[in-house]
């Protein structure tokens, strides 16, 4: 496989970051830049990789840290749900006022539909959207690699919090399982925080939704 995925655990809350490249032609796209600006500057520079595009499964404080400082370093785009645009603008619902850190309020440049297909890096990324952690969440699904982004939107064994401003229990888990768990078993499931886990795991072992 051309395609490459690193993991980097940045910030307070321990976020999965993900670098998504292809070893070839080194393009390279980043979904939910935790933190760290640096740290993953230092990977994108080591790898000599060209970064094209963030992709944000939604907008809290823990999964757009790094955004902004990407984006003028490498004059590149954020993608994500039209309905998240309140959650990355606003430091008060994107909790960063509350965690006693820098006050994040950020824009997205490229504002996303459900179901709508990207072109990035060589890649059909197709988006879910999942609303229920956030009223914007989504993941992201590439059937030719058989992946599966989901954010804070399903977790191996778990589930988002559903207590944040516009979260929703009952609309989060119609979402995994009308759209999430009708992907094929063997998925890999690469969430946004703990372990990497697969669609055939979590519908029969998710207690939250079985």
């Amino acid at each position: 496989m051309a395609y490459k995925i690193k993991l980097l655990v940045l910030g307070p809350v321990a976020t999965n970051c993900y670098l998504l490249y292809n070893e070839d032609t080194k393009e390279s796209l980043i979904v939910d830049p935790a933190d760290r600006a640096d740290v993953i500057e230092q990977f994108i520079n080591d790898k000599q990789l060209h970064l094209k595009a963030i992709l944000l499964t939604h907008g809290h404080f823990d999964h757009i840290g790094a955004a902004s400082q990407l984006c003028e370093t490498y004059n590149i785009k954020i993608y994500g749900h039209k309905s998240e645009e309140d959650v990355i603008s606003n430091p008060q619902i994107n909790l960063s006022s509350v965690m006693g850190r820098t006050q994040l309020s950020l824009h997205l440049d490229e504002k996303l539909e459900d179901k709508q297909n990207l072109n990035l890096i060589g890649l059909n990324i197709h988006v879910i959207h999942t609303p229920g952690h956030t009223a914007g969440g989504v993941c992201y699904y590439i059937a030719s690699e058989g992946i599966l982004f989901s954010g804070d939107t399903l977790f191996a064994c778990s589930v988002g919090r559903t207590d944040f401003p516009g979260g929703s229990s009952s609309m989060l888990t119609a979402a995994i399982r009308d759209k999430l768990f009708v992907l094929p078993d063997d998925t890999k499931v690469f969430t946004g925080h703990g372990e990497q886990t697969s669609i055939k795991y979590e519908k029969m072992y998710n207690p939250f939704i079985n």
